[in-house]
């Protein structure tokens, strides 16, 4: 902020500029549009449609609903700037609920809300604020634009708890360029407290748990709706082969999951007649099996990635030391990644990692400063060295 208010960085006087705000609803965006409007720039709100309207009007605790469009519209309303609801239905169906859907076919956990930031957000809305005429797109993200000594950088949210770095990493530098994150550089505290002192109507607002197309967390329900076939029935095998039972679909298992296997859980230890807890240590979709095991047996310390975007990588040769996030909600662990390809590499852990899952995401923080995405892309295997 600059005198109490947002600055964006963009030259000549706040007027002059037109600025693109992405509303879903919510306070964060919302806050987003009040604070840069109140800085006095030319604002025009934009809400995405994503699926049916009919179908979402009543769901709560999730985002970019039919009561969250009406929600947007009314702090629009009060602040006195135009508002806009796209339809992009088709578009996301396309670009991330079938991907959604495809990954756990593939034995993958994926994560929707990279691909929707991937292409529906930072690609397609980007173009339509480029095309009503807007010199920047700001979004309610919990992250943080800075410039340094080579342009443009990716940095974490001021706020820990609300740190959203994990899930932009696919942005491009040159979306960076005209992206902008207001609320980057406030606590969630502090943003909902410019909510109750501008009046806006959704100070109150909880903020949305689940992802906007699966509520209530019920992912089964949604991939087999779409994809039948993943509810095939098939085996659950120990890592010798063994058949321990059967499941009712490949898609109700990730990577590391314990509860919920539907054969006690646990097996006798050949060594101390003990038993031990089993885990879910690999999906095999062509067989159909859900492989157990023991929790030892889940660890890793090699991590294959491939399609990586790259935001920072200047005289560290095929090589550097980084901190990698695996899980959104895990923190961040000290790591080699090298370089194999232009989009492809690899990452030597210090210490093992449990459940990783391929399909899940690998974001590569500078070492130095662990603030700054240099990268990240996509797990496709991993192994123990």
């Amino acid at each position: 902020m600059k005198n109490g208010q947002i600055d964006l960085g963009l030259p000549g006087e706040t007027s002059e500029h037109r600025v693109v705000v992405a509303m879903s609803g919510g306070v964060d965006s919302s806050v987003t549009a009040a604070l840069v409007t109140e800085a006095g720039y030319d604002v025009i709100g934009v809400t995405l449609q994503l699926y049916d309207h009919g179908e979402s009007i009543n769901r709560k605790g999730t985002c970019c609903a039919g009561a969250d469009i009406q929600d947007a519209r009314a702090v629009a309303d009060q602040l006195g700037i135009p508002h806009y609801v796209l339809n992009y239905e088709s578009r996301f169906r396309e670009a991330v609920i079938d991907d959604f859907a495809d990954s756990y076919l593939r034995g993958e956990t994926p994560i929707p809300c990279v691909r929707c930031n991937q292409t529906v957000k930072f690609t397609d809305l980007v173009e339509t604020a480029r095309q009503l005429g807007a010199q920047a797109l700001c979004t309610g993200h919990y992250v943080q634009m800075l410039i340094g000594e080579n342009g443009v950088e990716l940095h974490k949210g001021i706020d820990p708890h609300k740190d959203q770095s994990y899930f932009m990493f696919t942005t491009t530098k040159e979306q960076l360029e005209y992206l902008r994150f207001p609320v980057g550089d406030l606590t969630k505290e502090e943003t909902r407290a410019h909510a109750y002192r501008l009046g806006l109507s959704v100070a109150e607002k909880p903020d949305s748990q689940d992802i906007c197309f699966v509520p209530g967390g019920k992912y089964a329900d949604v991939v087999s709706r779409l994809r039948p076939g993943a509810v095939d029935p098939g085996e659950i095998v120990s890592l010798d082969g063994d058949i321990l039972g059967y499941h009712d679909g490949i898609i109700n298992f990730t990577v590391g999951q314990r509860k919920g296997l539907g054969i006690g859980g646990r097996i006798e230890s050949d060594n101390s007649g003990l038993s031990t807890p089993l885990y879910v240590i690999a999906i095999d979709p062509n067989n159909k099996r859900v492989v157990v095991g023991p929790k030892s047996t889940l660890g890793r310390n090699i991590v294959k990635i491939q399609d990586i975007n790259w935001l920072g990588w200047k005289n560290v040769g095929s090589s550097c030391k980084v901190m990698v996030k695996l899980r959104s909600s895990h923190k961040p662990i000290p790591a080699v990644l090298y370089k194999e390809k232009r989009k492809a590499g690899r990452l030597v852990l210090e210490e093992k990692e449990y459940g990783l899952s391929i399909g899940q995401a690998a974001v590569f923080y500078s070492y130095k400063e662990q603030t700054r995405i240099i990268g990240g892309g996509w797990i496709t295997d991993t192994s123990i060295a």
